[in-house]
């Protein structure tokens, strides 16, 4: 799959992140066969230049590629085990795109190696904007073999694509990534509330952090507070962007990752709390993560 894009590719799983990353594959000339549960989304599917297809099955029809986007590891392990392990051609190359457990993603790793299959893990990282511009980061777990197929496929949908290692290193890399995140975005919220409350302008302050010690991504792609640094959710309302009830599914898949290994992680274990108190209110979970500000301010 190194040579010219005519790869036909089994898109799996249409969600807000699925979507964006099929609808790359086609504008690049890849036939992209799609199958989600939801009509809705395999008619959005279509109109993006993907073919629709009746069920998982059907959409590994003469495929080279299968890519996953499910919701969790339950699912993953559903499909990979019921469907792609039974269905797919010998030669596919099986490439799950999802954000799931460690633990799961080797086993499944191992399973299709033993089944003859080329797989990856590449959990992405970037949100639903990057899905849809295609400027996603991949975190990719698995065989150097199977990572150089992956790479022509995964490029099509982001500006990065970087081998971790060997298989469920993605999922490790992610989960560590995304714990950081949320904790340097509590500790942003943090700081914005801190400087205001002692009578900074916000726009101010962050012209001075950004270009100090205290600069991080949450502050200079993605301020909490709207009308500072570029636009970022907190000037639409918090719509998401990255949701809160996502962030706290990575962040509890950080906290069992750091359990198993007996790792101590302080910071990342309180921006869990933060966001299961958050994301415990349906209406704040559907917001993006940089809302965790709103919380912060009214605690105090």
């Amino acid at each position: 799959m190194d040579g010219p894009v005519t790869a036909t590719v089994a898109f799996i799983g249409l969600g807000n992140m699925g979507l964006g990353m099929a609808a790359n594959l086609a504008a690049r000339g890849f036939a992209v066969q799609a199958f989600d549960l939801a009509e809705a989304a395999l008619q959005r599917a279509e109109a993006a230049g993907c073919r629709p297809m009746a069920g998982a099955a059907e959409a590994l029809a003469g495929a080279q590629a299968a890519i996953t986007m499910l919701p969790a590891g339950a699912q993953v392990a559903a499909v990979w085990r019921e469907t792609l392990f039974e269905r797919a051609a010998p030669a596919t190359l099986l490439i799950d795109c999802s954000t799931i457990d460690v633990e799961t993603a080797r086993a499944l790793g191992a399973e299709a190696a033993a089944r003859g299959f080329d797989a990856v893990d590449a959990p992405v990282s970037g949100g639903v904007a990057a899905a849809a511009a295609g400027t996603l980061t991949f975190m990719v777990g698995g065989p150097e073999q199977a990572f150089l197929r992956a790479r022509p496929i995964l490029s099509a949908m982001g500006k990065a694509v970087i081998h971790a290692g060997g298989s469920g290193a993605g999922q490790a890399a992610k989960t560590a990534n995304n714990m950081l995140l949320a904790a340097s975005m509590v500790a942003t919220a943090e700081a914005f509330l801190l400087a205001q409350k002692l009578g900074l302008d916000p726009q101010r302050f962050y012209e001075i952090a950004s270009v100090s010690s205290g600069q991080c991504w949450s502050m200079t792609s993605y301020c909490p507070l709207p009308g500072v640094g570029p636009e970022s959710p907190a000037d639409r309302g918090y719509a998401p962007g990255f949701a809160a009830a996502l962030m706290l599914k990575d962040l509890r898949l950080a906290m069992d990752a750091a359990r198993s290994v007996g790792a101590r992680t302080p910071m990342g274990a309180r921006a869990a709390e933060l966001y299961e108190a958050f994301a415990a209110d349906p209406d704040r979970a559907r917001l993006d993560f940089s809302a965790i500000i709103r919380a912060i301010d009214e605690a105090a």
